[in-house]
């Protein structure tokens, strides 16, 4: 993956807000922002950028303007936090699907530094899980599969605790005063976790159909329907809009499906379905769900550690997914990614 410099940064800033710009322009929005440099100095940045394929330069001469490009908008590192402090309606990122953006997607999206953690963190967890007897092996499943079936439901506004997460997953005792809809939505997560683990050789890449199969496990009883979605959905708090007609929802897939298969690494693979199928949300409910468990059927299919996102917070986790459907930038939930995942490498001996 390219380098990218401070200043960079804060050009690529400019872009996402103000899409087309000249040099001089460029110069006037830095300058305006304290950042004291001249013309020549911007003119040479934004070249270099355009060569790099962060930028696209349109015209000649002094009709001369650039835009962002995808992998400039990828890699843009935008603070989440802020960005969600303005109102929906509000903020400058995009209001609709970015045709572009998976056709496009670059397939290094970790830096040099980000992989050596992963990959430290993946040589650290297949030692720790290799000739692990089975007692061990059945009790570090069953502690996974509590804890990603709690905190992901959490994520979605389940408000069973953990203690009533275990109790229901070990002991079939459903929790005084909750809706059945949430017992059924956490016993759905250990139905479709104990799917993947047990047909890894199936989940090497995301398809449509391993895609629809596990989305089936995720929503089963929840009376959501099936299949590919054929009406639009809305996205609370975002005014990015997916696609709404089940045509390009198909296309949108299969588009995923390629980006995955061509990404470089496992790690890629999965931090790809995680955001990008909540990005298309092909079904008419559950996307997020499913997005999760497919990441970690990648994870196992590569002999990664899988997730359970239980030391993420629910509010960055919203804040990261809602920066990729307006900018797409990737970073605030690759920080996160990585985050999780060195934390299940070193905690987890599920294999």
């Amino acid at each position: 993956m390219i380098e990218i410099s401070q200043k960079q940064q804060k050009i690529l800033g400019l872009f996402l807000r103000y899409h087309l710009l000249s040099s001089s322009e460029v110069h006037d929005r830095l300058s305006k922002e304290g950042e004291e440099t001249s013309l020549v100095t911007v003119k040479r940045e934004l070249s270099r950028m355009a060569t790099s394929g962060l930028l696209i330069a349109s015209g000649r001469g002094r009709s001369r303007a650039y835009s962002v490009s995808v992998l400039g908008r990828v890699l843009s590192n935008v603070d989440a936090n802020v960005y969600n402090t303005v109102e929906p309606d509000k903020r400058y990122g995009l209001a609709n699907f970015n045709f572009d953006l998976l056709p496009s997607f670059p397939q290094d999206i970790f830096t040099s530094a980000e992989l050596i953690r992963v990959e430290g963190a993946t040589d650290q967890y297949r030692k720790r899980t290799t000739d692990l007897p089975e007692a061990i092996q059945r009790r570090e499943l069953e502690r996974l599969i509590i804890e990603l079936s709690w905190k992901s439901s959490k994520i979605e506004g389940n408000t069973y605790t953990i203690l009533d997460t275990e109790k229901l997953i070990l002991e079939h005792k459903e929790a005084f005063g909750h809706d059945k809809k949430e017992a059924r939505m956490i016993l759905n997560h250990k139905e479709a976790f104990e799917f993947v683990h047990n047909n890894k050789k199936e989940f090497l890449t995301l398809t449509r159909a391993n895609l629809e199969q596990l989305h089936g496990i995720i929503v089963q009883d929840l009376s959501v329907g099936t299949g590919l979605r054929q009406k639009p959905v809305g996205v609370t708090g975002s005014k990015y809009r997916p696609l709404d007609n089940i045509h390009q929802v198909r296309e949108a897939v299969e588009a995923l499906a390629a980006t995955i298969s061509y990404a470089n690494t496992p790690y890629a693979k999965a931090l790809l379905a995680l955001i990008g199928i909540s990005y298309v949300q092909p079904f008419e409910d559950g996307n997020k769900r499913t997005a999760r468990l497919m990441a970690n059927a990648l994870l196992l299919a590569h002999n990664c550690a899988p997730l359970s996102y239980r030391s993420v917070e629910e509010k960055d986790y919203r804040e990261a997914t809602l920066v990729f459907y307006e900018l797409n930038s990737i970073v605030p939930f690759k920080k996160i990614f990585i985050e999780q995942y060195i934390f299940a490498a070193q905690n987890y001996a599920v294999k």
